[in-house]
C-alpha cells in the first residue's frame, strides 16, 4: 500500500540533489503521478534567448520518474531510455511538468509526462522506460 510518507520521502529525497540547487524545482508526488516546477530564469537561455532543451528534459524525465518512484517503497528506479519532444519555446515565466506510469510489469515501468508554461499551453512532452535499480531508498540518498 502507498503511504504519503513515502511521497514525502521522495520530495525531500528530490529536494536534496545537488543538481536542484541549479533549477530550484519544486515536486509533488502523487500514486503514479508527478508534478515539477521550475521558473525560468535568463541562466536557462541559450543563444537565442528561450530556455534550452536540457531544461525541458529535466522536467518531463523528473516528472516521469517521480510517477514511477512512486510506486516503488524499497529501491532507487533509473531511467532506461527517456525520448523528448519539445513542442514551443518559453522565456519567461516557469515550465511545469506533470508525469503519469501509464505501464508497469513486475521488471518494467513505462511513463509519460507533458510540458506546459504558465498559460497552460503545452511546450515539450515525453516518455520512458524505467527499471528498478539496486540503490536500496535509504537516508543516505535523501530518503528521509
Amino acid at each position: 500500500m502507498l503511504s504519503e510518507e513515502h511521497f514525502r520521502k521522495l520530495e525531500r529525497m528530490y529536494a536534496s540533489a545537488p543538481i536542484n540547487a541549479f533549477f530550484r524545482p519544486s515536486l509533488k508526488v502523487m500514486a503514479g503521478r508527478a508534478e515539477v516546477t521550475i521558473p525560468i530564469r535568463p541562466e536557462f537561455w541559450h543563444a537565442a534567448g528561450a530556455v534550452h532543451g536540457c531544461a525541458y528534459f529535466k522536467a518531463l524525465d523528473d516528472a516521469a520518474f517521480f510517477a514511477v518512484a512512486s510506486l516503488i517503497e524499497d529501491v532507487f528506479p533509473v531511467t532506461v531510455t527517456f525520448t523528448t519532444y519539445l513542442t514551443r519555446p518559453i522565456s519567461e515565466g516557469e515550465m511545469r511538468a506533470v508525469g503519469e506510469v501509464v505501464h508497469q510489469s513486475k521488471r518494467l515501468f513505462i511513463a509519460e509526462a507533458q510540458l506546459f508554461n504558465a498559460h497552460g499551453r503545452q511546450i515539450g512532452r515525453g516518455s520512458g522506460t524505467f527499471m528498478k535499480s539496486s540503490v536500496p531508498l535509504s537516508p543516505e540518498i535523501g530518503y528521509r
